[in-house]
């Protein structure tokens, strides 16, 4: 510390307000993440790490014809020079540029294990090496040509560029993706042979519309292939804006076996997808049975993709189990487009495919002015050396003598010649051999060849014509290099822009329908019995728990669970575990939270109403659609401490509280709804002190003129014909219930 700084903390200390200083750290860090680490730049498609490690790299002199470097020294390099954060981020990132199946172009030609397509990781960085790809010699082209701009590295040392000289659109070619604060990036990757068709179109036609840019680009060209399912019309708009989704398909073929039986052949998978998450995805659908047309699922990938899909019958149409299997696996994603991207290096802004395009043209052009002016300034000095040989030629007998006789030849030869310090230095530097009459033809030549070099550089410099011109012959060589002549550069996406949707089957008319006896223990356990069981035979359950709630239903059927949470779970019957065993947990199966109860189980019917209440003695009728859930989360459906759901029959409910009160009302008294609390069925006391409340017990459903029956115990069962005492409003207090009612104010 200075002798000028107080030594006392407190007098060193600026107050400021909490909210000001955070908002100032966290904008610092945000932008910090979104322009050196999350998006990449326009120009030429990276990221800083992805920058720093080709160019660490080509320091190494790892070329693509050159031989290959330990992965674990490339990343100690980049760390230690260029890119100071961890060795496993920098070797992840360099793996995904050696990826074929994550680069459409790969910069880095890897040697080794660097992953592949199910998902497995690259080895360890000292099993591995890696080299220069060719792709990116043409990212580096001109780089020490002053093409761009270099800034320190980050402790001052070394120097590094700003961005590289990119020969060809690498950000459309490759793709990026990224994920800063407050914004994202997802790019799919292009054809560079469409892309370059692009661009030069763009060079003719600066104002075309983004209609004819989306033609001359059809679309995503993803290295792993597929079937890209979008119209035209919307692949369009989705460039012009800069924001959309494709929809993407694997690509498959039906392959005919002996005897009229066929398979299923998926060759191409969708980009980024997992092949043995894939596989264990539709492993799952054939163990749960959601696609019960699907009897197997192979993989005999070995070079290729290979999946095998078997049938279930060979009557089976293979377009509709394709079509449902597009629906509940990744066979078929959509792969979202947020085209953010750094303009210039500093700008965060979502582009349309032209904007992206010109940036990368622009820079291009930047580029080639500079390596024009850079080549200018290495002509401009070497045309002064050639003067001055040509001038030690035309006196050679008298620059020797100067050389030999005099004490200061450097100093004789400026003043009698009228040369240059540097022309002076070339002349006496000169070796004796080139004293040669050949070598002066030589110089005389090569000077002429430099000024006329510099006379073609001076014009494309005074013309813009001119400079495109030379753009678009260098976009035209490197298409040559990895366009569409090379095997690298053909479309691997097929793009089928007429595709429709095959009509959804119905899949519970492909399950085979059996009745089945579901069972419920005590504890949560479930399983399904084929046949209609009696519900009350003995069964077999685990040590401490005890049969619950058993029904009858069918294995098309779907399970209605309603808990005392209020909300109702759907449950296929078919998928429910045998009844071999003893069952499994059902909060497996469902998102039933632990003090949550099961208060019902039923087969779901449509059309049916059903009532739900509460133990407060509130309630609704709720329709069968209203309750029907689609995830393992459930429907709320009854807000509130659930205690019972019965169907809706006869025309009056009769319901009786935990005080043996019991009350009948018309059943139109109750309303219909698909959600909430509901009305009040039953007025109940508060009950006070040390008393309980009262609460609602049991309810049912009656047709009046048959009156209330309800049994006795021994087979006998007891009705009470006559109801007009027990006969109100709804949410009345009702009567002391019927002599001979149940003791457990039970219906049933």
């Amino acid at each position: 510390m200075s002798d000028d700084q107080p030594h006392d903390p407190e007098q060193n200390t600026q107050s400021e307000p909490l909210s000001r200083a955070i908002g100032d750290r966290y904008l610092t860090y945000a932008l910090s993440t979104i322009m050196n680490r999350a998006l990449p730049d326009a120009r030429d498609g990276l990221k800083p790490v992805h920058r720093r490690i080709l160019y660490a790299m080509r320091e190494l002199r790892l070329s693509p014809t050159g031989a290959f470097r330990k992965s674990a020294k490339i990343t100690g390099d980049v760390m230690g020079n260029y890119h100071p954060h961890g060795d496993a981020a920098i070797y992840d990132a360099m793996a995904r540029l050696a990826q074929d199946f994550a680069m459409r172009y790969p910069l880095v030609d890897g040697q080794g294990n660097f992953g592949n397509i199910d998902g497995d990781n690259p080895a360890a960085a000292r099993y591995t090496e890696a080299r220069l790809a060719q792709a990116s010699e043409a990212l580096m082209d001109g780089l020490t040509e002053d093409s761009v701009d270099f800034r320190p590295n980050y402790d001052g040392t070394l120097t590094e560029p700003v961005v590289l000289p990119s020969a060809f659109p690498n950000l459309l070619a490759n793709g990026a993706s990224g994920i800063a604060v407050g914004m994202a990036t997802n790019i799919p990757p292009h054809n560079l042979h469409e892309l370059i068709d692009a661009c030069l179109h763009l060079i003719k036609t600066p104002e075309a519309r983004d209609d004819t840019i989306a033609a001359l680009v059809k679309g995503p060209d993803f290295p792993t292939g597929g079937v890209l399912v979008e119209s035209a019309e919307s692949i369009a708009e989705t460039y012009r804006v800069g924001r959309g989704a494709f929809r993407l398909r694997a690509k498959w073929e039906q392959e005919n076996l002996e005897r009229g039986q066929w398979q299923i052949i998926v060759t191409e998978i969708p980009y980024q997808v997992q092949k043995s998450k894939l596989i264990e995805r539709l492993a799952e659908l054939i163990q749960t049975k959601r696609i019960p047309i699907l009897a197997d699922v192979r993989d005999e990938s070995a070079e290729d993709i290979r999946i095998v899909l078997e049938p279930r019958a060979r009557n089976v149409d293979p377009e509709q189990l394709m079509a449902a299997l597009f629906r509940v696996s990744d066979l078929e994603i959509r792969f979202n487009l947020n085209m953010n991207v750094l303009i210039d290096g500093r700008v965060p802004k979502v582009c349309s495919l032209k904007e992206v395009l010109r940036a990368f043209l622009d820079h291009r052009r930047e580029v080639l002015v500079r390596r024009a002016n850079y080549r200018l300034d290495k002509i401009a000095a070497r045309l002064e050396v050639l003067e001055g040989y040509l001038i030690a030629y035309l006196n050679l007998d008298r620059v020797i003598e100067i050389i030999r006789y005099e004490d200061d030849p450097k100093a004789v030869m400026i003043a009698e010649f009228k040369l240059s310090d540097v022309q002076v230095e070339a002349i006496l530097n000169m070796r004796l051999r080139a004293l040669r009459k050949l070598e002066e033809i030589e110089l005389r030549t090569e000077r002429d060849n430099l000024l006329a070099e510099r006379e073609g550089l001076q014009a494309m410099l005074d013309s813009d014509v001119l400079q495109w011109a030379k753009i678009s012959d260098q976009l035209k060589e490197v298409r040559n290099l990895f366009g569409k002549s090379s095997p690298e550069g053909q479309r691997r996406t097929v793009i089928n822009n007429d595709a429709e949707d095959i009509a959804p089957i119905d899949m519970d008319a492909m399950i085979e329908r059996e009745p089945l006896t579901v069972i419920l223990s005590k504890m949560g356990w479930i399983r399904a019995m084929k046949g209609n069981q009696p519900l009350d035979a003995e069964q077999k359950f685990r040590d401490g728990d005890g049969p619950g709630l058993a029904i009858h239903a069918e294995t098309t059927d779907k399970l209605m669970i309603f808990a005392s949470n209020g909300r109702f779970y759907t449950l296929p019957a078919n998928n429910l575990p045998s009844g071999r065993g003893l069952g499994e947990p059902l909060r497996l199966m469902i998102d039933l939270p632990n003090e949550a109860e099961v208060v019902t189980m039923f087969p779901w019917r449509d059309g049916q109403k059903y009532l739900v209440a509460s133990k407060v003695g509130d309630g609704f009728v709720v329709g069968a659609a209203d309750i029907l859930a689609q995830t393992k989360t459930g429907k709320q459906v009854l807000n509130g401490d659930a205690l019972l759901c019965k169907p809706v029959a006869g025309d009056h409910i009769a319901v009786v509280g935990t005080n043996r009160k019991m009350l009948v009302f018309p059943l139109d008294d109750l309303p219909e709804m698909s959600r909430g609390k509901g009305v009040r069925l039953q007025k109940f006391g508060s009950g006070g002190g040390l008393v309980a409340p009262d609460t609602l017990s049991d309810a049912t459903f009656i047709t009046l003129a048959e009156g209330l029956s309800w049994p006795m115990g021994g087979g006998k069962t007891r009705t009470e014909s006559d109801l007009s005492e027990w006969l109100g409003k709804r949410a009345g207090a009702g009567r002391m219930a019927p002599r001979g009612f149940p003791r457990d104010n039970r219906f049933a």
